[in-house]
C-alpha cells in the first residue's frame, strides 16, 4: 500500500488569530537563520522569545519567523517528539503575554522527493536570478507531489530544493488531529496529479514562451547600466498586455542617472500561444535621481508619464507604428505632474521616438528584435510648438534636444529649446 505525505502549513482561515514575529534570544537578536535548517541543536541558557506581531486567538499550531519556524504547545510538541525523535529539534520559547509554555520546532531533515512530473508547476531558480546560493533548487513548486518511494523512514521532513514546505507522514497527521490542537491544516502532496495531462501542456507551453522575454530583456538592461535589483516598481496584472504582466525596471546609468523601462510589451501574446514579441516595443524614460524617487516609484511624474503613454501605445495601433518611426509627438493627462510640463488645457506632452547616441534602438530577443522606444516630456511650449508644426516640427524639437546636449533626457526644471 502506497504511503501518504501531507503538507502542514498554518490554518489561515481564522481572521481573529493572532500572527507571530521573529524569534529573539536573551539578548533580543534574531535567532532563525542560526537555527533553520541546522543538523545539530544550539544550546540556549534560557528560553527563545516570541513576540506577537498582531494579537488574536492563540494557536497550538503557528508559524514564526515568516514562516520557517513552528511554535508549538506542549500537547504538539510532545506527539511530534513521540513520532518523529529523529527528524526534529525542539527550542523551549516563550510567547509574549501567554503563561503556558511554547517549543520552536526545527525540522532539520531533508528528502529529495518533489516529483516534478505529477506537480502542478515547478520553477527553478536561475543564473539571471542572480541567486547563487539558491542556483539550482526549486524557486517554486504548485500543487507539489513527492515520491513516497524516496521518502524512506523519514516522518516529519522538509523536501530537498525547496525547504520552505514542511511534510509529515500519515500517521503523524492523524496523531496530531487527535489531539484537537487549533491552528493546523494539512494537503496532501500524494496521489494522482492536481491536474489533467492537457493543463500541463498548456502551462509547459506558456512557460516556453514567457520566460525566455525577461531573460533577454535583463540582457539588454544590463548593458546599459546597472540594473537595480532591489528598487520596488509597480507590479500589476493588466490584461491589454500581450501576456498580462506589465512590469517596469529601474537601470542606473553613467552619470547618475536612472532609466526607467517598460517590461512585458514585448512579450508574446499569450492568447495566441505562438512565439512573438508582442507589440514589438519597450518605452525607456531617462531622468535625473532627483526626479524619480526609489523608494516612491509608484507616486513619482516619471513613472506617472511612462504608464500614461503605455496605455495609449497599447490601445492605438498607429502610435505604435508612428513610434517605431519616430520622433512622434503624443499628450497624456497632466494630473499629478510637474506644474512645469502641464499645458494649459491640463495635458502633458511627450516625443516618443527620439534617437539617442547612448541607447540602442533595438536588442534581441529569441522570437525577434524589439525596438526600444525613448520617451522625452515636453515643456507646454515645445508641445505647442510641435502641435502647430506637426512632423516637421518634431522632427526640429528633435535636432534641438541633440544639440542641446540632452536628447532623450526628461526633466521637469530645464529651460524650452524653442
Amino acid at each position: 500500500m502506497t504511503k501518504r505525505y501531507f503538507r502542514l502549513n498554518e490554518d489561515m482561515s481564522s481572521p481573529e488569530r493572532w500572527v507571530l514575529h521573529d524569534t529573539l534570544d536573551t539578548q533580543g537578536k534574531k535567532v532563525g537563520a542560526r537555527l533553520y535548517l541546522n543538523a545539530s541543536p544550539i544550546p540556549f541558557d534560557s528560553p527563545l522569545r516570541v513576540p506577537i506581531l498582531h494579537p488574536g486567538n492563540p494557536l497550538d499550531f503557528s508559524l514564526a519567523d515568516a514562516g520557517d519556524f513552528p511554535v508549538v504547545t506542549e500537547k504538539v510538541a510532545r506527539t511530534l517528539a513521540e513520532l518523529a525523535p529523529g527528524d526534529v529539534q525542539f527550542y523551549p520559547a516563550q510567547v509574549d503575554s501567554r503563561p503556558e509554555p511554547y517549543f520552536l520546532v526545527n525540522v532539520a531533515r531533508l528528502v529529495k522527493c518533489v516529483d516534478d512530473e505529477t506537480s502542478e508547476e515547478v520553477l527553478y531558480w536561475k543564473p539571471e536570478d542572480n541567486r547563487p546560493d539558491l542556483l539550482g533548487q526549486y524557486r517554486s513548486v504548485m500543487g507539489m507531489r513527492i515520491d513516497p518511494s524516496r521518502v524512506g523512514d523519514a516522518k516529519v521532513f522538509r523536501p530537498w530544493g525547496y525547504p520552505p514546505a514542511l511534510l509529515v507522514a500519515e500517521d503523524v497527521k492523524e496523531a496530531l488531529e487527535r489531539t484537537g490542537a487549533s491552528g493546523m491544516e494539512f494537503t496532501e502532496v500524494t496521489g494522482p496529479s492536481p491536474i489533467s495531462d492537457e493543463e500541463r501542456a498548456y502551462k509547459q507551453r506558456c512557460r516556453e514562451l514567457l520566460e525566455p522575454p525577461p531573460a533577454a530583456r535583463r540582457a539588454a538592461w544590463k548593458s546599459l547600466g546597472t540594473l537595480d535589483e532591489l528598487a520596488v516598481a509597480p507590479r500589476a496584472i493588466c490584461y491589454e498586455w500581450p501576456a498580462h504582466r506589465q512590469d517596469w525596471a529601474i537601470i542606473h546609468r553613467k552619470g547618475g542617472r536612472l532609466l526607467l523601462v517598460s517590461e512585458g510589451l514585448s512579450d508574446p501574446f499569450i492568447a495566441q500561444l505562438q512565439p512573438s514579441v508582442g507589440f514589438g516595443l519597450e518605452l525607456a524614460l531617462e531622468t535625473e535621481p532627483t526626479e524619480l524617487p526609489l523608494d516612491a516609484i509608484e507616486g513619482s511624474w516619471p513613472y506617472l508619464l511612462l504608464e500614461q503613454v503605455s496605455k495609449e501605445v497599447v490601445a492605438h495601433e498607429h502610435l505604435r507604428e508612428g513610434a517605431n518611426a519616430g520622433p512622434l509627438a503624443v499628450e497624456v493627462d497632466g494630473r499629478d505632474m510637474p506644474a512645469s510640463l502641464v499645458t494649459p488645457e491640463s495635458r502633458v506632452g511627450v516625443l516618443l521616438g527620439l534617437e539617442s547616441r547612448t541607447l540602442p534602438r533595438q536588442f534581441s530577443t529569441p522570437f525577434g528584435d524589439v525596438r526600444l522606444v525613448t520617451v522625452k516630456a515636453l515643456l507646454p511650449v515645445e508641445a505647442q510648438y510641435v502641435a502647430k508644426r506637426g512632423a516637421e516640427g518634431a522632427a526640429e524639437l528633435a535636432r534641438r534636444f541633440v544639440a542641446s546636449g540632452e536628447e532623450h533626457l526628461s526633466r521637469s526644471g530645464r529651460r524650452a529649446v524653442v
